[in-house]
């Protein structure tokens, strides 16, 4: 009896050993995607550039250590939250919600429901400062991947419509495209809200150290560009600033955590 129960669990154990292997393999999205997140260590970056005047100046920005997302909110992920919270679907959800597109990103978002989304996590929308950190790491790069000028196999940019959500690749497509901390899509795919308020004079007025946007304003930031837009936006300091309600086929976001 002993012996059957031991060779029971055993052949448990390889069973479901080869499920999570053949989950990896077919690229069914795991449970553990809301886990996946990099570390971006404590310590200076170079924020801004002399591209736009809301981008000036350049300066040298301190930020406590923070946790990102590895990938961008998934439809997937999204169809799990609204499952358990019965929170209202976005525009167009049901053709968002189709099983090729569980590992794109979750768009037609506003700013509260990516605020709520990561409440729910267990994590907090990034601010503006740290979403530029984690795209651009410390030397000052223009894209995530460096200075080399944006092509098809950086990101997902540059397309003519929203095509029922087609136009969006699954998250982690881009191998070349990654940030200093191996942090996918931070330029196209989608617009990613941020936290803070935006300011046109905030980069010049705001503190060095662990800066948050002003303290009220009109719209929100949204960061990284998206699969519609040219490749002037996917620079890692371009911003852009929209309505908080805004439910858009490029607005999307990802979440951040302190450790």
């Amino acid at each position: 009896m002993r012996h059957m129960l031991v060779r029971t669990v055993v052949l448990c154990f390889f069973m479901a050993s080869g499920a999570t292997a053949h989950a990896a393999e077919s690229g069914v999205e795991p449970d553990t995607l809301d886990q996946q997140m990099v570390l971006v260590p404590a310590g200076k970056f170079t924020r801004g550039s002399s591209h736009a005047d809301d981008e000036k100046p350049v300066r040298s920005i301190y930020l406590n250590a923070f946790y990102m997302d590895k990938y961008e909110v998934t439809v997937g992920q999204y169809a799990r939250y609204l499952k358990v919270t019965d929170m209202e679907e976005p525009p167009d959800w049901s053709i968002m919600n189709q099983p090729q597109h569980q590992r794109r990103p979750v768009v037609n978002v506003t700013w509260e429901d990516a605020v709520n989304y990561c409440k729910w996590a267990g994590k907090r929308l990034p601010t503006e400062a740290e979403w530029e950190k984690a795209a651009r790491g410390t030397d000052g790069r223009i894209y995530p991947w460096g200075n080399e000028a944006p092509t098809r196999l950086h990101a997902n940019y540059g397309r003519k419509d929203w095509d029922n959500h087609q136009a969006l690749t699954p998250v982690g497509s881009f191998e070349a495209g990654k940030s200093p901390y191996g942090i996918y899509d931070m330029a196209g795919n989608a617009w990613e809200w941020v936290f803070d308020w935006y300011g046109n004079e905030f980069y010049k007025k705001g503190p060095e150290k662990n800066p948050i946007g002003p303290a009220k304003g009109d719209t929100k930031v949204v960061r990284g560009g998206s699969w519609l837009y040219v490749p002037e936006f996917l620079r890692t300091s371009f911003r852009f600033n929209a309505d908080p309600s805004g439910q858009q086929f490029g607005y999307g976001f990802r979440c951040a955590k302190t450790p």
